[in-house]
C-alpha cells in the first residue's frame, strides 16, 4: 500500500527538482536587464523559483501528513494495467509506426482488460488504426509516423 505521505513527498521532490533545473538553466541564459530589456532567463527564473518554493512548501506539508493509505496494491495494479501498454505503445511507434502500434495497443488493452470476445477485439483493433489513417492521412493530410519497418518496406 502506498501512503499519502509517500505520494506527497515524492511529487514535491520531483517538482522541486524540476524547478531547480529551470532556475539553473535560466541563470545560464542570463537574468536581469540587458541592452534590449529583460534578459531571456528572467521570466524562467521567476517561474522556476515559484515552482521550487511551492514544492518546498508541499514537501514540508506532505511530510507532516498522516499515514493514510492513498493507493492500494489492487488499484495500483489497475493503473499499471493502463500505463504499461501505453508505454509499450509509445516505445513501438518509432519502429512500427503509429498504425501498427495502435493496432497492438488496442488489441492488448481491449482484449486483455475488457475481456471482449476475440472477434470484437480484432474488429476494434483493426478499426482504430484504420480510423486514424483516414482522418489524419486523408482528411487532414497530416502524416503520422509510419515507423522504420514500414519505411524499409517503401511505405
Amino acid at each position: 500500500m502506498i501512503s499519502q505521505r509517500l505520494i506527497e513527498v515524492t511529487t514535491a521532490a520531483l517538482t522541486g527538482l524540476f524547478g531547480v533545473a529551470v532556475v539553473v538553466s535560466s541563470i545560464d541564459n542570463g537574468i536581469g536587464w540587458g541592452e534590449k530589456g529583460v534578459d531571456a532567463g528572467t521570466f524562467p527564473l521567476i517561474v522556476g523559483s515559484a515552482i521550487a518554493l511551492g514544492s518546498l512548501y508541499n514537501l514540508v506539508r506532505g511530510a507532516l501528513v498522516a499515514h493514510e493509505v492513498a493507493v492500494t496494491w489492487v488499484a495500483l495494479r489497475r493503473v499499471a494495467g493502463l500505463f504499461l501498454p501505453a508505454a509499450v505503445f509509445i516505445a513501438l511507434i518509432p519502429a512500427l509506426g503509429m498504425y501498427a502500434s495502435s493496432f497492438g495497443y488496442v488489441l492488448a488493452t481491449v482484449g486483455w482488460q475488457r475481456k471482449l470476445p476475440p472477434w470484437k477485439t480484432l474488429a476494434i483493433a483493426v478499426a482504430a488504426p484504420l480510423f486514424l489513417y483516414v482522418v489524419f492521412e486523408k482528411l487532414f493530410v497530416v502524416s503520422l509516423p509510419h515507423g522504420a519497418l514500414f519505411e524499409m518496406m517503401g511505405f
